[in-house]
């Protein structure tokens, strides 16, 4: 019996070799795939947690709000509201979805829309993407496993390919790591404004209080907390694309008149926060809500609004307020006393917000 020459035996090891390194190609792509889209999966059902954490807080409150006193009521509305932009940051988050996803219905996003209506769209959402998550974990482990066996069966014919392939592995690993971030980056920051969101201002907080030391010398932190007065008008006067352009060159000015170190933060809305991580007096302070005010005055001018003033509230740690974690809430409560006394404006939290 004859046997093969080295050349027919190294034609069909190359003819191996390329058949799996072809399949191997393909699966790799297909597991980046399915990774990519399980981290967009979990950021989905990070928003569905925190939309379900806004309706259990609503669905407390629903009881007291229809047999309790006015402040019941009041905390009911703004446990809707708040439940509402959830749904609404969830429904903007699924919109973006690299695959085609069902989107929660528009008449649930309402803050006047049936709280029930509401928790059936959510529920629905999360357990649409508990089985897109379910999908793809299992497709990453079957193709795992593919790749595997694959490897073992090129190992035998040649050792080089297999470090080729743990080359080409681990370059596509670095661009997954590189698109994580980027979905990081996209969860700590508002898509229009480029401003940080709510999230991020608070883990900036959690920083800077961390890092104050003790003593007479220590240093100070403050919040404030800036509320558009009259934007609404815009939208209904000029059109939402206005409104967005207002809010995206207000928030370009935010960032010109403050220090690179300080943060311009938008809360949601017309709502904005800025998170001072140093200051040597309340003079100083008020120098920066004055900027800030001017700042939205100048917009609404160059705009050719004529509608469009900012109110502030201005609290600080841990002068004024003793728990850094109450200095956003403070500064907020403060902002609405100035609202209160005319707008336009900004006050100081006392010294009890705290």
């Amino acid at each position: 019996m004859r046997v093969p020459g080295p050349a027919p035996i190294a034609a069909a090891a190359l003819l191996c070799l390329l058949i799996g390194l072809l399949f191997l190609a393909y699966q790799v792509r297909a597991i980046f795939s399915a990774q990519l889209q399980q981290e967009y999966v979990g950021l989905v059902q990070q928003a569905v947690q925190r939309a379900d954490t806004a309706r259990a807080s609503a669905l407390a409150l629903r009881g007291d709000a229809s047999t309790g006193d006015a402040p019941h009521r009041t905390a009911y509305r703004e446990a809707r509201i708040e439940f509402a932009a959830r749904l609404a940051s969830l429904h903007a988050l699924i919109a973006s979805s690299p695959t085609p996803a069902p989107t929660l219905p528009p008449a649930a996003l309402s803050p006047a829309a049936d709280i029930d209506q509401a928790s059936a769209a959510l529920d629905s959402a999360d357990a649409y993407w508990r089985i897109e998550r379910d999908r793809a974990s299992s497709d990453v482990r079957t193709r795992i496993v593919s790749v595997s066996h694959t490897l073992i069966a090129l190992s035998a014919i040649v050792f080089g390919v297999l470090i080729t392939a743990l080359g080409m592995y681990a370059k596509r690993n670095r661009q997954l790591v590189g698109i994580s971030s980027e979905f990081e980056h996209a969860s700590l920051h508002d898509a229009m404004t480029g401003l940080p969101n709510r999230r991020r201002l608070f883990a900036a907080l959690e920083e800077s209080a961390e890092g104050l030391g003790g003593g007479a010398d220590a240093r100070r932190i403050a919040v404030l907390y800036v509320d558009l007065d009259g934007f609404k008008r815009v939208n209904d006067t000029h059109g939402h694309r206005i409104g967005d352009e207002f809010l995206i060159a207000v928030s370009r000015r935010f960032r010109q008149t403050v220090r690179n170190s300080d943060v311009v933060a938008r809360i949601g809305g017309d709502e904005f926060a800025v998170l001072v991580r140093e200051f040597s007096s309340d003079m100083e302070l008020a120098a920066i809500a004055q900027r800030i005010i001017a700042c939205v005055a100048e917009t609404d001018a160059r705009m050719g609004l004529s509608l469009v003033r900012a109110s502030v509230g201005i609290a600080s740690f841990p002068d004024r307020v003793t728990d850094y974690w109450r200095l956003v809430a403070a500064a907020d409560d403060t902002m609405y006393a100035v609202k209160r006394n005319g707008k336009n404006g900004y006050a100081f939290a006392s010294a009890a917000a705290g």
